[in-house]
């Protein structure tokens, strides 16, 4: 259950926060998940961490307020949104991680694409139905929900099984496809300072990860 809604809370607000803050912008705060992933770590299930890794991880975090800039002229309120995206897919990490192995990948998945579905309902009830997308609007849902579910499920199974030295370093890369999109596609010009908080992100999550996996050898 726990699992289920830090999905539904992380993928509506990362879906509201990619429909009106810029795509670079978000995909860079969403690379600070493995950082809270770390510290629910350390908070659930007793793992430690040093003087390094802590001291890495506020660097993470000091790489997103350098993208959101609060109290400044270029903080943007829907950035937030990204923000609270990131903290509900770090949930769904950690809960994964905690998933008993009695759970197949399958169930797992199946469960938590059962919550958006009911989430979705939900919504339109409240909402009322929006206006139903044409031929192309369609073929674009449908190659979201085929690619989704392939990624969701291979996701899934990188955090269960695999080795997290090996699985977590390819999360980082979504980063480079989301600026090359965000450039190319939908005319977005990142300034110095969110590129360099991206660059803070994903170094000092990578150290994380290295000093980690020193730390279990």
């Amino acid at each position: 259950m726990l699992r289920s809604v830090s999905e539904v809370a992380g993928r509506v607000f990362y879906t509201v926060a990619i429909a009106f803050a810029p795509l670079s912008l978000v995909s860079a705060i969403l690379q600070a998940t493995p950082l809270v992933v770390a510290i629910g770590a350390v908070v659930f299930f007793g793992e430690t961490v040093g003087w390094r890794r802590w001291l890495a991880i506020c660097i993470g975090f000091v790489g997103v307020l350098m993208i959101l800039r609060p109290g400044t002229d270029a903080f943007e309120v829907t950035s937030v949104l990204a923000v609270l995206g990131m903290l509900g897919f770090a949930g769904r990490d950690l809960a994964t991680r905690a998933s008993p192995p009695s759970m197949s990948n399958v169930q797992i998945g199946v469960y938590g694409f059962l919550m958006l579905v009911i989430a979705g309902g939900l919504l339109t009830a409240f909402q009322g139905v929006g206006p139903l997308p044409d031929l192309h609007g369609t073929a674009a849902l449908l190659a979201a929900i085929l690619i989704g579910v392939l990624a969701y499920t291979c996701l899934t199974g990188s955090m269960r099984i695999g080795t997290v030295s090996i699985t977590v370093p390819f999360r980082y890369t979504r980063l480079i496809f989301a600026m090359i999109l965000g450039i190319t596609v939908f005319g977005e010009r990142p300034d110095l300072m969110t590129w360099c908080g991206a660059a803070v992100i994903v170094l000092s999550g990578l150290y994380t990860l290295f000093r980690s996996e020193k730390a279990a050898a």
